[in-house]
């Protein structure tokens, strides 16, 4: 979610921006992954993770070329604004969009009286981000994770979702065989990244769990509580 705000943004400046902020830097990566994954493994025990959490998610986090492939070139930042608007919201989605705040109007009044966010602004991120629930993705997330924080270009980032990712599942909302999502690790209904769900995901259908796939009380109201989280951290920095 924090991605299509940050790329809509960026369209917006145009290529030339683009160009210079996010191309990928060359640097090389060395040591094997093999030897990087035991090593995180063994972090991961020192910071609290289970043994059954590791050893449950070690088979899912293998490494995939392919995943650093598309880090390194993303075409989404050459696009500009209406180039990247007349892609993301052609179709059906605002005819969509209008069915699914009229289906789910008394939840998204639910949401909007206790974190004060509208209906509209959760749909369009929800159409935005995976067509209201539709897709979420292809991508083993714990194998997309765990290949972008070996990788030399954003190594303590990603290292950090991986762990978060764990904590996800060692909390008991997502197991290792949901963990289904975009290539670059994040997933859900309105993709998030593992650090973002773990920080802003709630619990809005009352089953115990922060179900961000299944459930879409969860999903919208965790988004709200995310967005709220952001304008909060926004005034901080200007006080």
């Amino acid at each position: 979610m924090r991605k299509a705000v940050f790329a809509a943004a960026i369209c917006a400046f145009g290529p030339l921006l683009a160009e210079h902020a996010f191309a990928a830097t060359p640097c090389r990566t060395s040591g094997s992954y093999e030897r990087w994954l035991e090593d995180f493994k063994k972090e991961a025990a020192a910071q609290g993770i289970s043994p059954r959490v590791i050893a449950a998610a070690a088979p899912s986090m293998v490494f995939d070329q392919a995943i650093i492939r598309r880090d390194h070139g993303q075409a989404v930042f050459n696009q500009t604004f209406l180039q990247f608007s007349d892609r993301m919201v052609g179709g059906g989605r605002i005819p969509s969009g209008l069915a699914k705040m009229k289906q789910h109007a008394s939840l998204f009044a639910r949401i909007e009286e206790k974190y004060g966010v509208p209906a509209p602004v959760l749909t369009a991120f929800w159409g935005l981000e995976s067509d209201f629930g539709a897709n979420f993705g292809k991508y083993n997330i714990l194998s997309a994770i765990a290949s972008l924080a070996y990788d030399c270009r954003r190594p303590d980032f990603f290292r950090q979702q991986l762990f978060d990712a764990l904590r996800i599942i060692e909390r008991g909302d997502q197991s290792v065989e949901d963990m289904i999502g975009d290539w670059a690790g994040e997933f859900g209904g309105m993709q998030f990244t593992a650090t973002d769900y773990l920080k802003n995901a709630v619990d809005f259908d009352g089953d115990g769990r922060r179900d961000l796939i299944k459930s879409v009380p969860d999903t919208l109201a965790s988004a709200a509580n995310f967005l709220v989280s952001l304008s909060a951290g926004s005034v901080a920095s200007l006080g």
